[in-house]
């Protein structure tokens, strides 16, 4: 139930960030393209007060959603797509790898020294 109800907010959250980003106007209108406008880049404002906030506060719940999701994905009912299938067979003769060892010795203190040329 909390799963659905955070993945309505975020889908909402999506949507809704997407449409306010897209009203906002550019800084430039496209103008640097051909030279012109760069040095008013600076000083043109992005858009209005409640636009900006919106943005934020859209850009915040999405990141908070997504925090949220991820956490309620990884509790045990909610498996992955992976988990649902079983891991294909080995062909006969071949065997799977052995894990390495957790309290193995380094490579270099297990192969002996060559002996010196004379």
């Amino acid at each position: 139930m909390l799963y659905h109800l955070m993945m309505t907010v975020h889908v909402g959250a999506c949507l809704l960030l997407i449409l306010i980003i897209l009203l906002q106007t550019g800084r430039g209108a496209g103008l640097a393209v051909f030279g012109g406008g760069t040095d008013s880049l600076i000083n043109t404002p992005t858009g209005s007060s409640f636009m900006r906030k919106a943005t934020a506060v859209l850009a915040g719940t999405f990141a908070l959603t997504s925090l949220v999701l991820t956490l309620l994905a990884s509790r045990a009912e909610m498996g992955s797509v992976t988990n649902q299938f079983p891991a294909p067979a080995l062909p006969a003769g071949r065997q799977a790898p052995a894990p390495p060892a957790q309290n193995a010795a380094p490579a270099a203190a297990a192969t002996p020294a060559p002996a010196p040329a004379k």
